[in-house]
């Protein structure tokens, strides 16, 4: 019982330290995010969508807030790689050697995922997103007056998630690792996947068919290579479980 005891307390101490690392790395990294916050966000102000509005702050403290919100998502960007490292170090002492270089390679793989969700959201989503937003005031004849802080909330609210989206695959892979899910599934629930991805779509898009187009496509096809890497994953875990029936 002690044992038992004493192995949670070991399990808890060794949380607790990978808090404070990922912790202290996050401060770190938001008084290094000072020193890019004011070059990012006077970046996007000069791209061809931005030129096209008179940003204003109607507020006194708009700028201060948009200022701290870059700051927070610069650190967040930062301290992932550092964020999914502890967790790896924490759950691989449970891991075969094996797993443990399989999982670690999950890391670079889920940035580079990140980044390209977010790469495509803000370089071809948000440009039609803008412009038909636009198309649609001037057909309405409504004059636009944009707040910096609803424009760059707007911005951060529309790119952010598609990194997280582009995760599937990620996630799709550490599952079956698990055992949780199987290609087999994933194939038989296909076409409800489609329609959720077409909701998705719909929710995080303005309503015009070419921006859902151009969003369901790249969903599409990290849904079939989510299938592909689930069936490798899934090979994986059969032999593995062969090798551990022919032990002695």
């Amino acid at each position: 019982m002690d044992d038992k005891e004493m192995s949670v307390y070991e399990h808890l101490g060794e949380l607790r330290k990978r808090l404070i690392i990922v912790v202290v790395f996050f401060v770190i990294a938001v008084v290094a995010s000072f020193f890019f916050v004011e070059p990012v966000i006077l970046y996007l102000q000069q791209t061809d969508e931005a030129k096209e509005l008179t940003m204003n702050a109607f507020r006194l403290t708009d700028p201060v807030k948009i200022y701290f919100q870059f700051a927070f998502v610069i650190a967040f960007i930062l301290t992932s790689p550092v964020l999914l490292y502890q967790i790896w170090a924490f759950v691989s002492p449970g891991l075969y050697e094996k797993e443990r270089r399989i999982t670690l390679s999950y890391i670079p793989i889920s940035i580079f995922l990140f980044l390209a969700g977010v790469g495509f959201a803000y370089f071809v989503l948000f440009p039609f997103v803008v412009r038909f937003m636009q198309n649609l005031a001037e057909r309405l004849g409504i004059h636009q007056v944009i707040g910096i802080n609803e424009y760059f909330q707007f911005l951060l609210q529309l790119v952010l998630p598609f990194g997280i989206v582009f995760q599937l695959p990620v996630v799709v892979m550490f599952l079956t690792r698990l055992g949780l899910i199987t290609p087999m599934l994933l194939v038989k629930v296909r076409k409800y996947a489609y329609l959720v991805l077409l909701i998705l779509a719909a929710i995080i898009t303005p309503p015009d068919v070419l921006s859902q187009i151009i969003v369901m496509i790249p969903l599409s096809v990290l849904y079939e290579i989510s299938i592909w890497i689930s069936k490798m994953a899934y090979r994986k875990v059969l032999l593995a479980r062969k090798e551990q029936e022919n032990l002695p």
